[in-house]
């Protein structure tokens, strides 16, 4: 039995975000897990002066065994910036820094150095500004791991939403909504509902794309073409699904205390309502990869780096869940399955 504490990689994002500054903060208290960041020692120190806060680096040593977070001590994985940053100044010059780290913590998840990885937030714009495409963690951890789709799924105090159609603008989300993405997503989602946080045969509502779920093909027909022969079809297989149902309604107690999770069709379909529950406490789970990885649910709050009035929730949150589905695995190899 694996009796060491969880070893959890957490990148720091966007250097003139708050990104350094939550990891400052995250090291202030204890910890059960072993908590390595990656990132640029002087960034921590520097945000660490910033914030009047004490700060005491390590420098990550992967043969050694691992030891629960001490108040006030962080173990850093050097990744080097490409220029120095300041708070809230955005440069192009880092945005492979950003990628670098990334890059690096995924292939330590996938090569065991480390359980699961937390990411902080990043700023797509600069990235791109920078001549790099990028389209957000989720995307672009896929393409690492070899995955054709993941699946974006936050999880928010009382709500879980997952999504068939992520970061498109909405004008293209319709044709995205095929018969095969829809079922592949159901699929992860079922899989991963049972394998890393233990909910056998999940419930899940599945929303329309269409006003009142498409009202019977008079407000769109990706409901009765795609969406309904799709649903019937795993149905048959034995899949509790439930759908579709119109988004303007399923997010009612009556369907949602029957349920483990809602698949919306598009990202501001499902993440409002789930932001509005549970903004600051929430947290962004990609499934479908062969690595744990969870998010803060917010943006780089470039106005709020090196100030002190951040707030530390969703990391929290998010290194939680993180912990929590490094359990359920732990408990599942254990049991062999």
């Amino acid at each position: 039995m694996n009796t060491d504490p969880p070893r959890l990689v957490l990148t720091a994002g966007e250097p003139a975000g708050i990104g350094p500054d939550l990891c400052v903060l995250l090291a202030q208290q204890a910890h059960s897990a072993d908590i390595v960041v990656v990132t640029a020692p002087e960034l921590l120190e520097q945000r660490a002066r910033l914030l009047g806060l004490p700060l005491t680096l390590e420098c990550f040593d992967p043969s050694a065994a691992p030891l629960a977070q001490a108040a006030g001590r962080l173990r850093v994985l050097p990744v080097a910036l490409g220029k120095s940053a300041d708070p809230g100044r955005l440069d192009t010059a880092n945005a492979r820094h950003v990628l670098e780290a990334l890059e690096r913590a995924a292939r330590d998840c996938l090569e065991g150095t480390f359980a699961a990885l937390v990411t902080g937030p990043v700023h797509k714009g600069v990235i791109n500004a920078a001549g790099i495409p990028f389209f957000g963690h989720t995307s672009h951890l896929a393409r690492l791991c070899g995955v054709p789709i993941p699946v974006m799924m936050l999880v928010a105090p009382g709500l879980r939403v997952a999504l068939v159609t992520t970061h498109l603008p909405l004008r293209a989300v319709a044709d995205a909504i095929t018969a095969e993405r829809l079922e592949a997503v159901i699929r992860i989602l079922e899989r991963d509902l049972w394998a890393r946080f233990a909910i056998p045969e999940p419930r899940i509502l599945v929303s329309g794309l269409n006003p009142h779920a498409g009202e019977d093909g008079y407000l769109g027909h990706e409901e009765e073409e795609i969406i309904k022969p799709t649903l019937n079809r795993l149905r048959r297989e034995g899949l509790r699904l439930q759908g579709p149902l119109p988004a303007d309604t399923l997010f009612t107690s009556q369907y949602l205390e029957s349920a483990d999770v809602v698949l919306a069709m598009y990202h501001d379909q499902g993440l409002p309502v789930l932001k509005h529950k549970g903004f600051g406490k929430a947290v962004n789970i990609t499934l479908g990869l062969p690595l744990l990885r969870t998010s803060v649910d917010h943006g780089t709050a470039l106005e709020l780096a090196g100030t002190g009035r951040v707030n530390l929730g969703s990391l929290e949150a998010a290194v939680s869940a993180a912990l929590d589905m490094v359990r359920v695995t732990r408990a599942r190899r254990r049991c062999g399955v």
